[in-house]
């Protein structure tokens, strides 16, 4: 008794020295300049001007031609996964890609929706904007930007629009209604790269909330995963008086008690609200978490360091591309999948689905620019900038889920998967 007693007071006072380290801090909302050059005294062109994502036969009929020339390497037998993504199955992915894929027709599906481009901070900004196509009388819809990461896209939101714009036809209360903001960020997609070194989420996340401010909202709701995450984090840290709501479906968890409840966590995980599935899901720590980190975190160590030099070889080959982007859709849906021949890709997505996120890197030509982002943002070393070691304002609704659940409580099964 006497034991339990003593122990709890000395977590006690641990967890208050923790907490009372950890700060709520904003950021200063500055400016800059990523075009080239310098600013130009002529003030920005603000417009909003309607795009289209097109295709040509000459754009198809280059990647066939890289497709026909790959060149096959046997993988280890009985190796799965485990060494990345396993060839033989590759072999099947490129020839569907090669024989079947029709491009043309995803283009139109990515059309879809409106797309929009205006000039922020001398960036071209990409971004899709779907209003409700209908409202009941008296109602306005909460805007919302929703996030993507790496190697995610705009794409990645397309199912889960109607859900969020027009939930009664689809079997969900009318109770929230949506007009959903999917930019893509910087050196993604569409979205033009920074030509200066130096862009990070803080930048990204203040032109994102200028975007906002041209589109006519002042409050507004954001939701982010993977770079989405810190980037909608970075917004509600500039500007927490606009941001009326923060969803993250990737939790970046830095603060020091954070950290002390995973250190405590076999022994007082209940005490901190850790549910059956935590406990599951983070230990035993070395193996759940540490090994984990050591077996999946590769690609980030060659992006933050020699992005452009990975990122030659996987401009000029589609097929290495592919393989790059999609063994991380494999072992990141589930790290059980590398015990399997072909990753479990085709259990959790479509070939279709897939490959269009590829084509969104290959054809725009923005690996390179994507992966210098982990080095703008990561390559400083760790808790070295300001907006690493404040957290968003209280004031604030901050929903976090890592199973992707609910902006709120109607739309929880609309978000999960």
């Amino acid at each position: 008794m006497w034991l339990e007693i003593i122990l709890t007071s000395v977590l006690g006072f641990a967890i208050y020295w923790f907490i009372s380290r950890d700060k709520e801090e904003t950021l200063p909302l500055e400016d800059g300049w990523w075009g080239p050059g310098t600013r130009p005294a002529a003030r920005e062109d603000e417009s909003i001007r309607p795009f289209k994502v097109e295709t040509s036969d000459e754009e198809i009929h280059d990647l066939h031609q890289r497709i026909d020339k790959f060149r096959f390497t046997p993988p280890l037998e009985d190796s799965c996964f485990h060494y990345g993504f396993n060839s033989n199955y590759l072999k099947k992915v490129i020839s569907y890609w090669r024989n079947e894929f029709d491009w043309k027709k995803q283009v139109e599906i990515l059309n879809r929706y409106p797309h929009f481009k205006t000039k922020i901070e001398g960036l071209d900004i990409h971004f899709i904007h779907v209003k409700p196509p209908q409202l009941p009388a008296g109602r306005t819809p909460k805007p919302l930007l929703m996030v993507h990461g790496w190697p995610g896209s705009f794409y990645e939101f397309y199912k889960i629009i109607p859900l969020l714009t027009d939930p009664k036809n689809h079997g969900l209360s009318d109770e929230h209604i949506f007009e959903v903001i999917c930019p893509s960020i910087p050196g993604y997609g569409f979205s033009e790269a920074s030509c200066k070194k130096g862009f990070n989420t803080v930048a990204t996340a203040r032109i994102f909330y200028k975007l906002m401010l041209r589109l006519g909202f002042q409050e507004f709701y954001i939701q982010g995963g993977d770079w989405g995450s810190l980037i909608c984090t970075n917004m509600a840290q500039l500007v927490p008086s606009h941001v009326k709501g923060l969803h993250l479906n990737m939790c970046l968890v830095l603060s020091n008690f954070s950290t002390l409840t995973v250190l405590l966590g076999p022994r007082f995980g209940r005490f901190f609200g850790y549910t059956e599935r935590d406990m599951e899901l983070l230990y035993p720590f070395k193996e759940k978490v540490f090994y984990s980190l050591m077996r999946e975190s590769g690609y980030m160590h060659i992006q933050c360091t020699k992005p452009d030099t990975v990122g030659c070889a996987l401009s000029d080959s589609p097929v290495g591309l592919a393989a790059y982007i999609l063994e991380k859709f494999s072992t990141w849906t589930n790290t059980e999948f590398r015990y399997l021949e072909d990753g479990g890709l085709e259990r959790k997505f479509s070939l279709d689905d897939l490959l269009t996120n590829v084509m969104l890197y290959w054809t725009t030509g923005t690996i390179v620019s994507s992966q210098r982002f982990y080095k703008e943002n990561l390559g400083q070393g760790w808790m070295t900038q300001k907006h690493e070691r404040a957290s968003p304002q209280s004031r604030m609704l901050v929903w976090c889920g890592t199973d992707g659940s609910g902006i709120s409580e109607s739309h929880m099964e609309a978000l999960k998967g």
